[in-house]
């Protein structure tokens, strides 16, 4: 009788089921692709999706109530916290962002980068958006 219940609980979201969606413009700069895979439910608190940034695309700046891990699955990116340098990311690095922390991620200005990107949600919501991130921040101070 119990193994009838956790099968019954079993719950798996199909690949291909849930639509990919384009970055909105209001929060990335450039060609982003969302894949969602999980959302918050009653039992949990994260969600996550795949996320694939185009040569030169990235995100506004933005905040995660509860922080947020990005783990790169392909190409070559970008992550910055505010205040902090721009470090380039690669297949196999995590990132953990801390809650709260203004920053932007992205891929670098040549090469894609593909990353599953995870956050918890604080009375409802994952992220806090704020203004796009300009061509200089995105490069740097020497232009890289």
């Amino acid at each position: 009788m119990a193994a009838a219940t956790a099968v019954a609980a079993l719950s798996i979201a199909r690949a291909g089921t849930q639509p990919s969606q384009k970055g909105p413009a209001e929060y990335f700069t450039g060609s982003v692709r969302i894949d969602p895979l999980f959302q918050p439910r009653e039992t949990t608190q994260a969600a996550g999706a795949w996320v694939t940034f185009e040569p030169g695309a990235r995100t506004a700046w933005h905040t995660h109530p509860r922080g947020q891990t990005l783990i790169v699955t392909a190409g070559v990116g970008r992550v910055q916290v505010e205040g902090g340098p721009i470090e380039e990311i690669r297949p196999g690095d995590v990132v953990s962002i801390p809650a709260g922390k203004r920053h932007w991620h992205g891929a670098t200005p040549t090469t894609a980068m593909t990353h599953l990107a995870v956050q918890e949600h604080l009375n409802g919501k994952v992220v806090e958006w704020m203004e796009q991130v300009t061509d200089e921040q995105y490069l740097g101070a020497s232009g890289r």
